[in-house]
């Protein structure tokens, strides 16, 4: 190179110095997509040209015809790329560049306008009609029976049970009680508890050998104390009766969380304790293999979750995206313009949601669906190894979280590992022995270091094609710069051989950022609940275990949904930020700074039981001395023609989901003829047909028996084993609706336990064990997951099971979300277990709280789009979308009416005086678009049930009228129980 060449380069290089450039756009507007030369020539760059680049290209004349390259090193650490390298070349070789070869950013995403089905079968999910075939050998029965002593234990009777734990954490124990009582109750008295290093050992005592300042949990009768043990304290205890409460009382206090909740103290009712710890019954057959299977799952520890949101890392193509709130995520799998095969994330704001076409039939033409665009890869965490080969595999399949690993091959000891945790602030991974790749597919526009917020993190702000703004935190585990080098619009390459984590943040608002560089350095591996209750006041506590280089000295940013932000206690609420993202479905979460949230529900409807119920009042309406002389006339006639009904045709079918309503229904005829109508004879009668019913399935003969799934844990009907048909049962044997089919089990023998409490003697263990199922409260039960369909974080269920889905987890019918836990709290009621109890009480409030945020819309929701809550209700909510559509059709009053069934005491809790009216006037009034008096069959019952809330007079005009027609009165429910409804909530003529 001739002097004046190399003379060239140095004053190019003093420019670059001075002016201390970030990396800007790597393309100019007309760049050719090309690493090697780039456009413009460099002696023009200054600090002004935001369109110049670092990597640089001299173009001279009198250069000789070989390129030279000269590459120096930048002084400054922070620079993500440290090396520029000056090309210098002969003018000849200038390109003439006419037009980009950058392919458009994909900002608008692939959109599923179908509804998904697998799973869901179009079917109504009641027969529209009923049996009425009369049961001939029906008749009252005489003396007391089954309610006398004659036929339940007596008080001064003497029972021992047995109870053996099969716990991994030690040998099995087994312990015996001695109960007094007609109901058989576990309970138990512990003298010390440790929260921390605890060992149990097989004799039952409980050794703690903690550290100095650890807190103990003691108890003194039956009340809890805290102690403080000094440094050579080493505190044992033992169990007075049996192992299961005090196992329960270390599991619901996670060290994340406090160790008592504020306002209860220690002495409220522990809300998470186990339902039991043994086998399911042993006529339930254990089977493996399970038509789906554990894709990619490795160290299977205990009970695997199926319907929660990280699902889709574990099923079909893997492909699909897991939507963890406020970001989503999907592995690449080779796809978008970045060809890559790492872990995509994607943030929407709602300017970028789609909506499907106006519904001008509806008052305000509301958009009959929403959607979130899927597949924009905004930021991808890669590897320059992954490939084709690479394999996702999963472990830790829990709750609240999941741990997801990509590897370039099948045991490669290489390893990217994300903790997937709901509301989780940053996507981070973990890199061990990769070269990073952070990659997108919408471009990089902007690359620039930001320095060092905290010391070892190195931190970039990033901004993309579509305009918004990311930041990344590369956390070495050598603390050594990564020397991140901006290689084409879709890559940023790191150093080979990493170790480290890498954090990504979406920021929208530039005055935040400093918020998310305190939380650097840590993020959520997991997440933990607990609780407990004390008269109408519960509270919960959300919180989660760390990790991360700055975990012990960082708290944790994480974001909150609107339910959560209006149940927050003062000193969370006080943590609150100012940092929103925009959610798929949920309105804007907001950023909290707390390693745990305590959250109350201050209403919880203790008094709510099998009679009609208001929110507010005091107890129970009074049965029969609340009716009038006329609608207990009509009441009792009606009932006596229904009692009559053919139970067994009814109840025994192929599908636990009719059955079960059936004998719900049948359960709340008993218990309105008892209770309400004063016929306990008739009642006595029916109940032993109804106990007969019961016990088909209690003995596991119904027509496709329940196996227990040894594969996923779980109970399961065997229909789809049999018939091959997934979608048989609506899903039930691939985990779909589980919560749908055996909450009205519950309620069903919540009524039977009631009534005659020595049948709870042979049936507690089956129903249980459908409780366990569904809402095992305990990771101590090592026969269930944790909560299969209830998910704490969003605070209502998920219906969806063993089903890929690119939207998402959906669930249809809001009400028997509710129905499942109002089953629950008076199951728990009825055998006596407080903490089941308890436990259904505060799902019921979250779930009113929930269900009103998002499902069920008034005029004033701001939760939902603008342009969509003038549907009412969002008929089919996915985690994705919401689609004002039924699986079985597309009726306006299927649509709203899956969200009413059952109409039963709890209704009136989740479905707010304000919405029904609302809903009313806007579907079912006079003249409405579907007008009640034009519905027709068992719909047309339900929606009159329905307007019992609001107007119980209209309601039991209409169903004590004389030419009233069964035909409106569908399988699973009961004209006794709707007429005796309408007429306690106020209905009755004076």
């Amino acid at each position: 190179m001739r002097p004046q060449c190399r003379s060239c380069l140095l004053t190019l290089l003093q420019v670059l110095f001075a002016s201390a450039l970030p990396i800007h756009r790597f393309f100019g507007a007309n760049a050719a997509l090309t690493t090697d030369i780039l456009p413009q020539p460099a002696p023009s760059i200054s600090g002004d040209t935001p369109d110049s680049n670092i990597a640089l290209a001299v173009y001279d004349a009198d250069v000789e015809s070989q390129s030279y390259s000269s590459a120096i090193t930048f002084a400054d650490p922070h620079l993500s790329i440290q090396t520029v390298t000056i090309t210098a070349l002969p003018s000849s070789q200038v390109p003439t560049v006419t037009s980009a070869s950058q392919s458009v950013p994909d900002t608008t995403g692939s959109l599923i306008t179908t509804l998904e089905t697998e799973g869901n079968p179009p079917v109504q999910p009641f027969p529209t009609s009923i049996q009425t075939v009369a049961s001939p050998t029906l008749e009252p029965l005489n003396g007391t029976a089954p309610f006398g002593n004659s036929t339940a234990i007596s008080a001064q009777s003497t029972v021992t049970e047995t109870i053996t734990l099969p716990l991994t954490t030690f040998e099995s124990i087994s312990t015996t009680q001695t109960v007094a009582t007609v109901a058989i109750e576990t309970t138990a008295v512990i003298t010390a508890v440790t929260v921390l290093n605890t060992t149990i050992t097989a004799d039952g005592s409980i050794v703690a050998t903690s550290s100095a300042g650890t807190t103990v949990l003691t108890t003194t009768g039956t009340a809890l104390v805290e102690t403080t043990l000094t440094a050579s304290s080493t505190v044992t205890g033992t169990v007075a009766t049996t192992l299961t409460a005090a196992l329960g009382s270390i599991s619901s206090l996670p060290t994340a969380s406090p160790a008592c909740l504020v306002s209860m103290g220690c002495s409220g009712q522990d809300i998470f304790l186990p339902v039991a710890l043994g086998q399911p019954p042993n006529n339930i057959e254990q089977r493996g293999g399970h038509p789906v299977p554990r894709l990619g799952i490795i160290d299977v520890g205990g009970p695997i979750e199926t319907n929660k949101f990280y699902e889709n890392f574990v099923l079909g193509s893997q492909g699909s995206p897991s939507f963890v709130m406020p970001y989503s995520l999907a592995w690449s799998k080779g796809s978008g313009n970045a060809l890559s095969w790492g872990m995509a994330i994607s943030h929407l704001d709602d300017d970028q949601k789609h909506f499907g076409p106006n519904n001008t039939a509806i008052p305000g033409a509301p958009a009959s669906y929403y959607i979130n665009g899927l597949g924009i890869q905004s930021v991808i965490l890669s590897a320059v190894e992954f490939g084709s080969n690479t394999v996702l595999t999963a472990d830790s399949l829990l709750a609240f979280s999941a741990n997801i690993h990509l590897q370039p091959s099948t045991g490669s000891p290489s390893v990217l590992t994300m903790s997937v945790v709901q509301g989780m602030a940053f996507i981070t991974g973990q890199y061990v022995n990769l070269q990073p790749a952070i990659q997108s597919s919408v471009f990089f526009r902007n690359v620039a270091a930001a320095g060092e917020p905290k010391p070892g993190i190195f931190k970039y702000r990033v901004t993309l094609e579509d305009g918004k703004l990311w930041l990344i935190y590369a956390i070495p585990a050598n603390g050594l710069t990564p020397n991140f080098q901006l290689s084409s619009s879709t890559l940023l390459r790191g150093l080979p051989n990493w170790y480290g984590d890498i954090q990504i943040a979406k920021l929208s608002d530039d005055s935040l950022e400093s918020i998310y560089d305190d939380a650097a350095g840590a993020y959520p591996t997991a997440g933990h609940i607990s609780g407990s209750a004390q008269n109408t006041t519960a509270q919960y506590s959300l919180s989660w275990s760390k990790g991360g280089v700055y975990s012990s000295n960082t708290t944790l940013l994480m974001f909150a949904l609107p339910h959560h932000r209006e149940s927050f206690d003062s000193f969370t609420q006080c943590n609150v930020t100012a940092i929103e993202l925009a959610t798929t479905t949920k309105g804007n979460a907001t950023a909290v700074v707390s390693d745990y949230w305590v959250l109350e529900e201050r209403n919880l409807p203790i008094t709510l039981g099998f009679a009609p119920w208001r929110p507010g009042n005091p107890t129970d309406f009074q049965g029969a001395n609340s009716l009038s002389p006329a609608a207990l006339s009509i009441i009792q006639n009606v009932a006596a023609t229904e009692a009559s009904q053919n139970m067994s045709v009814q109840t025994n079918l192929n599908s636990m989901y009719y059955s079960g309503k059936a004998l719900s229904k049948f359960a709340q005829l008993v218990y309105t003829m008892h209770d309400l109508a004063n016929q306990q004879d008739l009642a006595n009668a029916a109940l032993l047909e109804l106990e007969s019913c019961f016990e088909v399935f209690a003995d596991n003969q119904q027509q496709y028996p329940l196996i227990y799934d040894t594969d996923w844990k779980g109970l399961v009907s065997s229909a789809s084993y049999v018939t091959g048909d997934p979608g048989v049962d609506f899903g039930n044997s691939y985990y779909n609706d589980h919560h749908f089919h055996y909450g009205y089990f519950l309620h069903a023998a919540a009524v039977v336990g009631y009534l005659d409490p020595a049948w709870l003697n042979q049936n507690k263990d089956y129903v249980n064990a459908l409780v366990r199922d569904v809402s095992n409260p305990s990771t101590l039960d090592q026969y269930f997951p944790v909560f299969r369909s209830f998910d704490w974080y969003h605070g209502h269920s998920w219906a969806k099971g063993l089903f890929e889905s690119g939207d998402g987890k959906d669930e249809e019918s809001s009400s028997e979300d509710a129905m499942f836990a109002y089953g629950l709290k008076m199951w728990g009621r009825t055998v006596g277990d407080a903490s089941m109890e308890a436990r259904g009480n505060l799902m019921l409030a979250v779930l009113a709280r929930s269900l009103q945020n998002y499902f069920l819309m008034t005029s004033d929701n701001t939760n939902q789009p603008a342009a969509f809550i003038g549907n009412k209700v969002t008929g089919i909510l996915f985690e994705n979308k919401a689609d004002h559509v039924t699986y079985f059709g597309t009726d306006l009053s299927y649509v709203q009416g899956i969200h009413m069934i059952p109409l039963m005491p709890f209704s009136t809790l989740t479905r707010t005086e304000q919405f029904v009216t609302e809903e009313w006037i806007t579907y079912f009034a006079d003249g409405a678009v579907r007008q009640v008096i034009d519905i027709t069959g068992g719909w047309k019952g339900i929606v009159y049930a329905n307007l019992a809330i609001i107007n119980p007079t209209a309601a039991y005009n209409f169903f004590t009228q004389p030419s009233f027609d069964m035909g409106w009165i569908d399988g699973g429910a009961s004209l006794t129980w709707y007429i005796a409804m309408s007429a306690l909530l106020g209905g009755t003529p004076s």
